[in-house]
């Protein structure tokens, strides 16, 4: 008897809530060698991911916590000397955050540690992974449009992506931002170049990217 789509995607969130168990327990090991929570060290590496200056209430959305969690937890990387405050200067009622020297040491070392959910993902075939962070891309972007997580800085959704410039290549998209072809396995979840497109731009370059044809709406040359 042929399953349903629904006992599909039943069992693919059964799969990535055992995933997530273990990429848990995996931040939580890697963190508390460093002696932070694991709250912490997600707070630490969304820093050190963004550039200088950072503001508590966009760590809070990508979070996904309340606003006096997140002060509870820079309190306490402040006080380990890990984050500094500092005024705004486009907002005097503003605090922007950044990380020290030793707030940086210790996230490369939480991003360095082992990891059970690394270690499998590395048992994957080349084109195993690329197929994964396909996916992966698309749940994003629908998760993202359903407003269940904030704006991600995904390639798909920058100025700079340019889908199916190059047809037929192993590398069909380009970056127009390093100005080089990327194929699948190169598209981020989260670049720290990544500038919004406008709406138009982005929907276009959507439905090419899906479609695997260039998108009939112009682009600035590349």
């Amino acid at each position: 008897m042929a399953e349903t789509t629904d006992d599909i995607v039943t069992r693919l969130r059964e799969g990535f809530e055992r995933i997530a168990l273990v990429q848990r327990a995996d931040l939580w090991t890697a963190a508390g060698e460093v002696g932070l929570n694991p709250t912490q060290a997600q707070v630490l590496g969304f820093l050190a991911a963004h550039p200088p200056g950072i503001r508590p209430k966009e760590i809070a959305a990508h979070l996904g916590v309340s606003a006096a969690s997140v002060t509870d937890t820079l309190n306490a990387l402040d006080r380990k000397g890990f984050v500094l405050r500092e005024a705004d200067p486009a907002d005097a009622r503003a605090v922007a955050l950044r990380l020290t020297d030793e707030g940086l040491r210790v996230n490369r070392a939480i991003a360095a540690a082992a990891s059970q959910v690394a270690l499998a993902l590395a048992q994957l075939s080349p084109a195993e992974q690329a197929s994964l962070l396909l996916a992966q891309v698309k749940l994003v972007r629908s998760l993202q449009l359903a407003g269940a997580i904030p704006a991600q800085r995904l390639c798909v959704t920058c100025r700079h992506f340019r889908p199916n410039a190059h047809p037929g290549a192993a590398h069909p998209h380009h970056c127009a931002f390093v100005n080089a072809a990327i194929g699948t396995e190169d598209l981020r979840l989260d670049c720290g170049e990544h500038e919004p497109a406008d709406p138009a731009t982005r929907s276009a370059n959507w439905i090419a990217f899906e479609n695997g044809r260039p998108p009939l709406q112009a682009q600035p040359d590349i």
